[in-house]
Formats: structure tokens, C-alpha cells, sequence
């Protein structure tokens, strides 16, 4: 399903052109703008990527035929024609691969620098990704939230924060790979709790998180354990994970009546149950209950909002 507001549109990528473009706009941010390493040929071709590109899906917000916005978005399918997810390069994801139902995960989220003052772009990739995790059934979204630089202290409120507050419960928890950091960058720096509990405090580390990592916590997300500094790609790394059934009370009470509405929608059932029925699946269930959901994302522009069926998922995905 494409979902388009006035000149805007999210839709899963359709061609090579358009994925490009993707590729384009994040070497634009990553690498111009924030200092990620590129080779030789990324320069030439202005394009940030790497072999996980081949599998991935693309969830792109176009503004006049302009890619301004974007996710990258590894199935369990992909991941397996990998041979890995690309977060684990940076932490242990065994507990997570043996979860009985459907994963995927999401990474290189980013914003045309000129379109980050509108509200929309980003409200618009989270309501594509709702409707992804929504048709493809997914359970639990994960991926890596990032602070620019190598330096994790300079965030030491917000990750010390997270990690007495947030971390993944342990059946499903990632765990840092400190073994995997760049020559020179001492393992100590993977520790999260920075600072002692009594010396953390709430406001600052607010203030600290990054608006994605902000977003994350108000959608019931935990965390991993451990902090990955990537030098290459000029960042610090947390592991983030969301379960569907344990999106925000607020949220589930918007727009499915009830705080508790997606309590049976987890690893026990193995399949979607009432809920399901009622909102979680765009094919067969009420459309009524899932437009609310996309109102709620899209709030004052919901009224401009139209929704229109797509082609089939995973069209020409690979390169």
C-alpha cells in the first residue's frame, strides 16, 4: 500500500531508479554530512551501501518524485540469503533468531537535511513501516539507534538512562560485540551504564536522545545491552527492539479502544489473533480500524491522506 499527502508519498521501492536514489540520499547524510568512511567506488557513484543492499527492501517518502526519506528493511527471508541481519556485525542477535515468528530488521533511517523541519517526512516513514510490519506480519522490529561520533560519553545521561530503565527483557536481549570494533577503540567504551543510577537524570538525558531514539521510547521500544562504537561509519551504536504487542498503552488505546488490545499478539500465539482481525491485517480486516492508526501518525495532515494498493510486495527488490 502506497499512502500519499498532497505531493507526498511512502511506498516500499519500485525500481532500480528509485533505489538509487535511496542510496544517493544516504550517502548524502551518512557520508558528506556525518563523516562515514566510502570507498572509492560509493564516491564515484555518490551512493552509500553495502552487500546487505542486495536483499534489502527500501521504504522511501517521495516529494515530487524526490526521495527525501527512508528505511532499509531486512526480512528474516533476506537475512538467511545473507546468511546474517546486518546488525550483527554489532551484537548478538541469537535470542531475538530464535523467536517462533516473524522478524525484520530496520537500519540505515535517515531525512534529506532540507525536509527535517517537516514533521510530516518522519510521521510518513513511520506510517509506511506500520503498514509494512501490519502486511508482513511482523512481530518484532529491531535495529540500531545512532549518536554522530565515536564518543559515547558525550551521550552518557541518555545511555545510562536507557540502560537502568529500557534494556530488552533477557530471553530476548542483544549484547554488544566489542570484539568486532575497529583496531584501537578499547572495549571498555561498549559499557552503558556510564554513570551511576543516582547521578542520572531524566530531563538531561532527553535532551541527549536523538528525535528517532525519542520516537523509539514512545513506542514501548527496549534496548540491548551495550554500546558499538563503529568508526568507520562515524557512530555509537544502541540496539533497539519493539514488540508489537507491547506498543505504548497510549497509542493501543487511540486507536484500537483498549491499553491492552495487543496482549495476544505475541511469540505464544505463533499467529494473529482477534486484533488481527480487527486492524493488524490491511487485506482481510477492517479498514476503518487501520486508517485510524495512519490518523493518528499523520495527525493534522490525516485529513489530505489517501491510500492506494500497491504492487506486489518485494518487486524487483534485488539489483
Amino acid at each position: 500500500m502506497a499512502i500519499k499527502v498532497r505531493d507526498y508519498e511512502v511506498r516500499l521501492t519500485r525500481n532500480k531508479e528509485e533505489r538509487r536514489q535511496v542510496r544517493q540520499l544516504r550517502y548524502e547524510v551518512f557520508v558528506e554530512e556525518e563523516g562515514a568512511s566510502a570507498t572509492e567506488e560509493q564516491k564515484n557513484l555518490r551512493e552509500e551501501y553495502d552487500a546487505f543492499d542486495r536483499y534489502a527492501e527500501y521504504l522511501a517518502v517521495f516529494h515530487n518524485g524526490k526521495i527525501v526519506g527512508t528505511y532499509r528493511i531486512i526480512d528474516r527471508n533476506a537475512a538467511e540469503k545473507m546468511g546474517s541481519f546486518y546488525t550483527e556485525t554489532e551484537f548478538n542477535l541469537s535470542k531475538i533468531k530464535k523467536y517462533n515468528g516473524n522478524i525484520a530488521e530496520m537500519s540505515r533511517a535517515c531525512v534529506d537535511k532540507a525536509y527535517r523541519e517537516n514533521a510530516l517526512v518522519m510521521r510518513m516513514l513511520w506510517a509506511g513501516l506500520g503498514e509494512y510490519v501490519v502486511r508482513r506480519k511482523i512481530e518484532i522490529l529491531f535495529g540500531v539507534a545512532s549518536w554522530v561520533g565515536t564518543k559515547s560519553v558525550e551521550s552518557a545521561q541518555a545511555i545510562s538512562y536507557l540502560y537502568y530503565n529500557h534494556l530488552s527483557p533477557l530471553r530476548l536481549r542483544a549484547t554488544v560485540l566489542s570484539e568486532n570494533f575497529a583496531e584501537g577503540i578499547n572495549p571498555k567504551l561498549s559499557r552503558m551504564n556510564i554513570l551511576p543510577r543516582e547521578f542520572v537524570d531524566e530531563a538531561a538525558a532527553r535532551r541527549q536522545m536523538t528525535p528517532l531514539i525519542k520516537g523509539y521510547l514512545r513506542l514501548g521500544a527496549t534496548f540491548g545491552k551495550g554500546v558499538f562504537i563503529d568508526k568507520p561509519f562515524n557512530s555509537y551504536d544502541v540496539f533497539v527492539m519493539m514488540q508489537t504487542k507491547n506498543i505504548d498503552a497510549a497509542y493501543q488505546k487511540h486507536f484500537l479502544g483498549r491499553e491492552n488490545a495487543l496482549d495476544s499478539f505475541g511469540e505464544k500465539d505463533g499467529a494473529l489473533k482477534t486484533v488481527g482481525k480487527i486492524m493488524l491485517l490491511p487485506v482481510t480486516g477492517s479498514f476503518k480500524m487501520l486508517r485510524a492508526f495512519f490518523d493518528f501518525l499523520l495527525r493534522e495532515d490525516a485529513a489530505d491522506a489517501e491510500y492506494i494498493d500497491d504492487v506486489k510486495d518485494g518487486e524487483e527488490r534485488q539489483e
